[in-house]
């Protein structure tokens, strides 16, 4: 995984490969921010009241952004703000905001940006999504801990082992699918798991799994949806003779290949492509949009309403 030294450093230097693989490798910059996420009926004075709540406690908001579903009345925001001179105790903030809350009838949650969510990894065979997510987690793209992969093979135990993070082989049969999602339960629990990325697992989870992560199980699909869902969207796009093949990130539901969309991108292909060309390009989407994916999640832009999503910049 490192970078061979081929030229003896000067006396005193680090290694230009170890200079070079530190300067990727080094984190982002900690923030210390908190973010506020509003759902609520559309009315009037939403704004300057979340404003003057946030500003009677020396709030220096960083980034606000809002949407207006027209159709459902539905006003929603994200708004960031500075905590270096917030002068509210965050343990008390519930019960200073529940008046401001109950009078305009919002669904609210706060985040804080110090908190590292805990993600586990559900892959199968193919390793590139799971390879670039955790390139992006070392090189500090992605502000969360991962204790924990899970596979029904053990084509992907290398990658984990050179990342060193703890790999678990747990075999998937026809018969012992509710127990194997019984046991990995138990390890999610263990591990203290917040979310979970689906890295081209190829297996359908029950509704009493998902029970446990609602809105919280990120899937990569290998289609523009809603579009060839289901299994072998590559080969149904070539047998169509499509010009453009996309890749779709969403939250999971009971209805398969349905839930939430998060990010999706789409590529140009033409009649010269072969199908082993639509799977090469199609994978190269995918890592993209799932990581994009994954990333507003971790960072709290993502809102999710009447099975779509709004993804504040």
């Amino acid at each position: 995984m490192g970078l061979r030294e081929t030229v003896p450093p000067a006396q005193g230097q680090a290694p230009r490969s170890q200079v070079t693989l530190d300067h990727l490798l080094r984190p982002l910059a900690m923030k210390n921010t908190a973010v506020l996420l509003i759902s609520c009926p559309d009315q009037k004075g939403l704004v300057a009241a979340i404003a003057d709540f946030l500003l009677r406690h020396d709030a220096n908001i960083l980034h606000a952004d809002q949407h207006q579903d027209a159709e459902r009345k539905l006003f929603l925001m994200r708004v960031e703000w500075d905590l270096a001179d917030f002068r509210l105790d965050l343990s008390a903030f519930e019960t200073a905001f529940r008046p401001v809350a109950d009078k305009f009838a919002m669904n609210w949650r706060l985040a804080l940006s110090a908190q590292r969510p805990r993600m586990a990894v559900f892959v199968s065979k193919y390793d590139h999504c799971l390879a670039d997510l955790l390139y992006r987690h070392q090189a500090g793209e992605l502000h969360c801990d991962i204790p924990l992969i899970i596979s029904n093979h053990e084509d992907t135990h290398w990658l984990a082992e050179a990342y060193r993070i703890p790999f678990q082989h747990m075999p998937v049969h026809k018969d012992s699918k509710r127990e194997v999602e019984r046991d990995q339960l138990a390890l999610l629990r263990h591990h203290h798991v917040d979310f979970i990325v689906l890295a081209r697992y190829m297996q359908v989870l029950s509704p009493e799994f998902i029970h446990h992560y609602p809105n919280r199980i990120i899937n990569i699909h290998h289609s523009f949806l809603p579009a060839f869902h289901g299994a072998r969207p590559y080969h149904r796009a070539y047998e169509r003779g499509v010009k453009l093949i996309g890749a779709t990130s969403h939250y999971v539901t009971e209805v398969l290949d349905d839930g939430p969309i998060i990010e999706q991108d789409v590529v140009r292909i033409s009649h010269r492509d072969q199908l082993e060309d639509l799977i090469q390009k199609g994978a190269d989407l995918e890592k993209i949009v799932l990581s994009r994916a994954v990333r507003w999640h971790i960072d709290n832009r993502v809102l999710v309403y009447a099975n779509k999503t709004v993804v504040f910049d």
